[in-house]
């Protein structure tokens, strides 16, 4: 089979080029695939982080993507369409995870639809943690245009019944990213200038209000907490004022418990941060799935997630980690439980049987599948 993958791949970086990656390379085992992107992602203005682009070597620079597409101009709608048919393929993939995107990929997908390649989408989120008017409008002309989607979450599967009651879909969950072997924590704490002494949680990825680092910290403030001495490491970038975050620290009497590493945090780096850590918070007021979960997972780490979106399929309560409702009593408690009672290491155990169900192979599978169904 022949395969065009029309995503985010180098030089953008991020999750989503990262996965982009790890699944064509799962592709390009079995099939001949190619890969097109960006030649703009996003206008500059409208970017809340530092720089789209990777700054340094990345484990997404494996894969040569053809640069054709410009999501501003129009005129190179056509002229991607044209390259895709040009590779004649059998399937298009894409990845959604905005309505931004909609009227570039939406185009490409409903001309190389009209001749006859098989479309399907993976989609992270259907309808945005940040929503705006046109949002539906937009993620509808999508949605037509493509024959069949791949949802990580049953919260994603229900958001895209909403525009297409019939649609063809799979449900599987994210796959587990790679990014290498984990190391000591005593190696870790030195490799990011931690105390060595100290036991540290780690926030991960970049901040947005949605992602509830202000109730992290709130929580960090309880006085069971305060009194364990424990630490918490944020770890990524700010797409939003970082003045906020920085005054509730002050609020709540966090600086000496709270260190932040707001840069964009490279893969290489990424293993340190997640082998520090006795264990992982997600403490999201609204979430389809996450990434974070699975980088998690290939280290080992114990989760404390809140009840929203897909996270809750994800980290099986009581068995990796903490479920619970995103609210500062609710993550304290866990907080507290998972220290006094000392659940760190049966929750490293069970994680380690867990994680088996995240594999890229799996995903490839089920996408495979999804389109000989359509293709009859």
């Amino acid at each position: 089979m022949r395969i065009a993958y029309l995503s985010t791949f180098y030089p953008y970086r991020g999750g989503i080029a990262q996965f982009n990656a790890a699944l064509f390379n799962e592709f390009a085992k079995n099939h001949e695939i190619k890969a097109f992107t960006f030649t703009r992602q996003y206008p500059e203005l409208l970017f809340p982080g530092k720089t789209q682009y990777a700054e340094a070597k990345d484990s997404a620079e494996d894969v040569k993507a053809v640069r054709v597409l410009d999501t501003v101009n129009p005129f190179t709608y056509g002229k991607t369409a044209r390259a895709i048919a040009d590779f004649k393929p059998d399937m298009m993939i894409t990845k959604y995870w905005m309505p931004y995107f909609s009227p570039s990929l939406g185009t490409v997908a409903k001309r190389l639809k009209k001749q006859g390649v098989i479309n399907i989408s993976i989609l992270d989120n259907v309808i945005p943690h940040e929503q705006k008017f046109y949002d539906k409008a937009l993620t509808r002309y999508f949605v037509n245009n493509n024959h069949g989607f791949v949802a990580m979450s049953q919260n994603v599967a229900d958001d895209l019944l909403t525009f297409a009651p019939k649609a063809n879909y799979i449900l599987h969950p994210h796959p587990m990213f790679d990014f290498g072997q984990k190391v000591s924590k005593e190696e870790a704490k030195a490799k990011l200038g931690l105390s060595p002494s100290d036991s540290y949680m780690l926030f991960f990825g970049f901040i947005r209000r949605y992602k509830g680092l202000d109730m992290l910290l709130e929580a960090m403030a309880d006085a069971r907490i305060k009194n364990k001495k424990l630490k918490l490491v944020v770890a990524g970038e700010y797409y939003e004022d970082g003045k906020y975050y920085e005054d509730k620290i002050k609020e709540y009497g966090l600086q000496d418990s709270v260190a932040m590493h707001t840069n964009y945090i490279p893969s290489e780096m990424v293993r340190y941060y997640f082998s520090a850590a006795d264990m992982v918070v997600q403490p999201y007021r609204s979430a389809t799935q996450s990434g974070v979960t699975q980088i998690a997972y290939h280290f080992d780490k114990p989760m404390l997630v809140t009840d929203v979106g897909g996270l809750s399929e994800i980290v099986p309560h009581g068995k990796v980690g903490y479920v619970v409702q995103p609210n500062v009593p609710a993550i304290a408690d866990a907080i507290n439980d998972f220290y006094e009672n000392k659940r760190e290491a049966g929750y490293v155990a069970n994680a380690q049987l867990e994680k088996k169900r995240f594999q890229w192979d799996s995903f490839a599978s089920s996408i495979e599948g999804l389109y000989k169904k359509i293709k009859g």
